[in-house]
């Protein structure tokens, strides 16, 4: 495992700024020792399960803590500020204080699962979250391990007032899942998407208050986050959206109920299962209808249950028809297609191929474009994600297109917009606001974007590759005719003049005259 240079070991004395609250560098780099203690025990894909079980542990119980001293000082009465679940968002059994967990010097693995247990039997919100991390293995986990870890994690707090950015914790969180994803490489980016793309999706899909958004694999539910976000930095209350999330890895939904839970997204829905099989988001015997939808689903899945779906698929899913059993984007688009509302949008991230795969693929593609409803298609630039060096795609697909732009689509050729790093390539901020402005003005930019009429897409074969409609190369420069043979006649005047001088010296020396004429 390799650990960033610039991120040392802090002393506590370093860790808090003048005001005596936790900064977020100093955090990250507190948390990223975390792993560094690991180091040799678990594989580091690993780690994300034990550093985020015991961050979050820690966090709920400094806030308890905080909430309960100030309850006893208001109340007077120790019992019902400290043992009273009605008095608390989150209610932190003794059993569970980090106080109770750092004075164990034996079986703290043991210790911590139990934390977990009495957490979620208290808390409902939290069924299931918490189970699926086992610290007691003590072949993998000695005590000497533990006490280190949890002595770590005892120097710093975490309550709402020890930090100085309230959403400072689900910002180190998002780092920390950054960090395992380049550490683990394929692994860790099967659930992490990169910040620069899903924030030019939602800066694109622009979501409002009122909306209700829904990722149907939402991993560590990155883009719903981000949505909210977006909206409070437009000025908007995150709390006046719902957020929807579904995800079939168990540890990683886990994960994604934490990071919801440390942002403070209480009402956010994060259900666990597989999508394609089994929806868990169903208004009667429908599925249920979203003003948004967002996802980053795997890739050219091969194992996508189309067998099943084939003769049992109640929701009518699959109007365009079933793509093959090679890849289940055109799947994937469909299912977030019929989970959208009349006025609804969606901005899906896919591989290349899905552009211009022929098959049953090109067959679904076509009635696609036929309906109207592709808005935009985006070509990202290649190696931006953990997983594949692949460039990828994002498809922007409306069911209520403004009437200046039906029967178009908008291509961007973005490919050439990204910061270089030594492994990886980045969108930064000034390439996203560039790709949605050409996209909110939806007008020609010679050799980025281009409006393109159906009909063209049509003689295209219904082909989506970007390049065929936006047109990339670099024009040459034009040539002056004149000032290119005066260039060439100069030439070969100073060639004949060195050739005169050469013959002459060889003349000289012995040569008959005229050696290097011809």
């Amino acid at each position: 495992m390799i650990f960033p240079t610039d991120f040392k070991y802090l002393s506590p004395d370093t860790l808090f700024d003048n005001m005596g609250q936790l900064t977020l560098d100093k955090l990250e780099s507190h948390l990223w020792e975390s792993a560094n203690i690991l180091r040799g025990s678990i594989d580091s894909s690993d780690y994300k399960n034990y550093i985020f079980g015991l961050l979050f542990l820690k966090r709920l119980s400094d806030v308890f803590e905080d909430e309960a001293k100030e309850l006893e000082e208001e109340t007077g009465d120790k019992w019902i500020a400290w043992e009273d679940p009605d008095q608390h968002d989150f209610f932190v059994p003794e059993r569970a204080r980090w106080g109770h967990i750092k004075k164990q010097e034996r079986d703290i693995g043991a210790t911590i699962n139990k934390a977990f247990e009495v957490l979620e039997d208290e808390n409902p919100i939290l069924e299931d979250v918490l189970a699926t991390i086992d610290f007691n293995d003590k072949k993998r986990l000695p005590d000497d391990v533990l006490s280190k870890l949890v002595a770590h994690f005892s120097k710093i707090r975490l309550g709402k007032e020890d930090l100085e950015d309230p959403d400072m914790l689900g910002r180190a969180y998002e780092y920390l899942i950054r960090q395992f994803a380049d550490d683990a490489g394929k692994k860790g980016g099967e659930f992490y998407t990169p910040r620069g793309v899903v924030k030019l999706i939602v800066d694109i899909l622009d979501p409002e208050e009122g909306m209700r958004i829904y990722d149907p694999c939402c991993g560590s539910a990155g883009m719903l986050i981000y949505s909210a976000l977006h909206l409070r930095d437009k000025g908007g209350d995150p709390k006046n959206i719902t957020l929807f999330g579904q995800e079939k890895n168990l540890n990683t939904w886990a994960i994604g109920k934490m990071n919801v839970l440390l942002h403070e997204l209480l009402d956010t829905q994060i259900e666990k299962g597989d999508t394609m099989r089994s929806p868990k988001f169903m208004d009667g015997g429908s599925l249920m209808l979203f003003d948004m939808v967002i996802a980053n689903p795997m890739w050219n899945q091969k194992e996508w249950s189309r067998d099943y779906l084939e003769t049992s698929e109640p929701y009518g899913r699959f109007k365009y028809g079933l793509p093959s059993k090679s890849s289940a984007d055109w799947a994937w688009i469909q299912h977030m297609l019929a989970s959208l509302n009349q006025r609804g949008r969606m901005g899906v991230v896919l591989d290349n191929g899905v552009l211009f795969r022929s098959g049953s693929e090109g067959k679904i593609r076509q009635k696609v474009v036929e309906d109207d409803l592709i808005e935009a298609v985006i070509a990202l630039p290649g190696n931006l994600f953990y997983n594949t060096s692949s460039p990828g795609t994002i498809l922007i697909l409306n069911k209520n297109k403004p009437p200046e732009r039906g029967n178009k689509i908008i291509f961007v050729y973005a490919e050439e917009q990204y910061r270089e790093g030594s492994a990886q390539n980045f969108l930064e901020d000034e390439h996203v606001d560039k790709i949605v402005k050409a996209i909110d003005d939806y007008e020609d930019v010679e050799r980025f974007c281009r409006v393109v009429g159906i009909e063209e897409v049509e003689k295209n074969d219904f082909n989506l590759n970007v390049p065929r409609y936006v047109d990339t190369i670099e024009p040459e420069e034009p040539i002056d005719v004149n000032q290119a043979w005066a260039e060439l006649k100069a030439v070969e005047r100073e060639r004949d003049e060195v050739t005169s001088q050469m013959n002459g010296y060889l003349e000289e020396i012995g040569y008959e005259r005229g050696t290097l004429d011809g």
